[in-house]
């Protein structure tokens, strides 16, 4: 039996004292730099969907960038960053939890849209906080513990041929690239489940993928694998026997997140680890979540959880309930170095997500090149989040 849930009020309160203090002609330079414009990029990717990216620039000159993709349409995002910026225009960078009370009221009636949009203005926040303060964002973040994050490839976005095989020749790639942890969603194409039959087939479908994936990754690499939601309880529970000849590193969302008590019987039944929680938002979200033990592995998305500020304090939310914490995230290169500075500060960090084979020209998106070595990332020693925007390509993409 799993061991039941034990917050531990000293250690969440320790995790939550995040940024240590500054001299005071540091803290004069944080307030005297007011925020002044925005620029918004929208950079496409492929048929899921676009990267949206921004960068804020202040009275003196300094400019934070940040990642709003995914998470809703492009068009209701960008109309939600700009009524969010109107807001914070002329305010320092350093009024990360005033932008979050007052982008609060508008996220809980908007729902993921507004937390996108505030995350990626909130991430320009912290970048331009690294530069003012000379410093890393992870220093501003508790300092790191570790130099560098595993990553784990996502092949599911990339994936065209999704039979067996393309899936398969999929994960090949990202392995020759170095990683030796792949992700996949082989149930993607699930009918409804009262189509009983029909699902049933799709179910057989999604496990032969999973297991092409397995045999040409061999024994000795990670497997994850994620639901994406598509089962009810019953079948959830049959799934946890099907998939267990296939040793995963975890079983991601296989029944609904809004319902928690299915979500805790499938956790308690399962054989392998659990992990979810890539769409809610912020601790009011996650507390419920941790404490009925609904996964083994909590997986806040730095975009769609509120940001860089939210992500850490759900990160020792799960720390105090023993719980690993591994960011979802197929983001750009943007979205996954913010992830990176704060995982590199979280003691309970387990790994990270990567968005693997989308396009040829993802590394040189940013300056300098997004570089991986055998999956592992480590944010530079370079002030803020330590890259800027590849303004050339970002044109050139543009035609």
């Amino acid at each position: 039996m799993k061991n039941p849930l034990r917050l531990e009020r000293r250690r969440l309160l320790q995790s939550l004292a995040l940024i240590p203090s500054v001299s005071p002609s540091l803290a004069a330079d944080l307030r005297r730099t007011a925020i002044e414009s925005l620029e918004v990029f929208t950079v496409h990717v492929n048929r899921r969907g676009n990267w949206l990216l921004l960068r804020i620039r202040t009275n003196n000159g300094l400019t934070g960038i940040g990642d709003a993709s995914h998470g809703g349409s492009d068009v209701a995002k960008q109309e939600l960053i700009r009524q969010f910026f109107d807001l914070l225009k002329g305010r320092s960078p350093a009024d990360v939890e005033w932008l979050r009370s007052a982008a609060e009221p508008v996220i809980l009636k908007r729902g993921t849209p507004a937390a996108v949009a505030m995350s990626g203005i909130e991430q320009c926040m912290w970048d331009l906080q690294g530069k003012i303060c000379s410093c890393p964002v992870y220093d501003l973040l508790g300092g790191k513990l570790r130099d560098s994050v595993r990553n784990y490839a996502n092949i599911n976005r990339s994936t065209e041929i999704r039979d067996p095989e393309g899936f398969a020749r999929m994960a090949e790639k990202a392995l020759a690239a170095g990683f030796n942890a792949v992700k996949l969603a082989p149930f993607d194409d699930m009918p409804p489940l009262s189509n009983r039959a029909l699902a049933d087939r799709m179910t057989e479908l999604g496990i032969s993928r999973a297991a092409a994936v397995r045999k040409a990754m061999g024994d000795s690499t990670d497997l994850l694998v994620d639901v994406h939601s598509h089962m009810d309880l019953e079948r959830g529970l049959k799934l946890l026997k099907q998939m267990e000849p296939l040793r995963l590193f975890w079983l991601e969302e296989v029944v609904p997140a809004k319902n928690l008590h299915d979500l805790a019987a499938i956790n308690e039944a399962a054989p392998m680890p659990t992990a979810g929680g890539e769409s809610r938002y912020g601790v009011r979200e996650f507390l419920p979540y941790v404490s009925a033990r609904a996964v083994d592995i909590t997986m806040p998305d730095v975009k769609y959880c509120g940001g860089m500020l939210e992500l850490k304090k759900i990160a020792a939310l799960s720390e105090a309930a023993r719980m690993p914490v591994a960011p979802h995230g197929p983001a750009s290169p943007v979205g996954n170095m913010a992830a990176a500075h704060v995982c590199v500060t979280a003691p309970n960090f387990h790994i990270l997500e990567f968005s693997f084979g989308e396009v040829e020209w993802r590394a040189d998106l940013v300056n300098p090149a997004e570089e991986l070595n055998r999956g592992f990332l480590a944010p530079s020693s370079r002030p803020g989040l330590g890259i800027t925007l590849n303004e050339k390509l970002i044109a050139h993409l543009k035609g």
